[in-house]
């Protein structure tokens, strides 16, 4: 066969895709989806993204600082496995009752707390 004769393959977005080239080629998909998150797993995710974005706004001290990793931990920890341990919620829920005076300043506090109390 000639390059003229030649079959050509040409590849558009392959985003999600599973394919095989070739005579013996084996193609093997394994996609899955993340946990099922329920309502309260999604409000408390939104509102742990919202108070993250709030303390970047400031001039963080230790004590926002740790309450940003902790909230950092939580974000993770609910889209690994969308939920978040009771353990969890007890410690954020101490580190924003230590970094109150800070935090008086963002709704987003009030609401992560809120949900915290459930």
């Amino acid at each position: 066969m000639t390059s003229a004769e030649e079959p050509r393959v040409s590849f558009g977005d392959v985003t999600h895709s599973t394919f095989a080239v070739g005579s013996h080629a084996r193609a093997e998909s394994h996609h899955a989806a993340g946990p099922a998150r329920d309502e309260s797993a999604e409000q408390l995710l939104a509102a742990v993204r919202e108070l993250r974005a709030d303390l970047a706004r400031i001039q963080g001290s230790d004590r926002t600082r740790a309450l940003d990793e902790a909230l950092a931990d939580t974000e993770d920890e609910i889209t690994r496995t969308g939920a978040t341990g009771a353990s969890r919620r007890q410690r954020l829920r101490e580190l924003l009752t230590d970094a109150q005076t800070v935090l008086t300043l963002f709704t987003s506090a009030g609401t992560l707390a809120g949900l915290l109390g459930q």
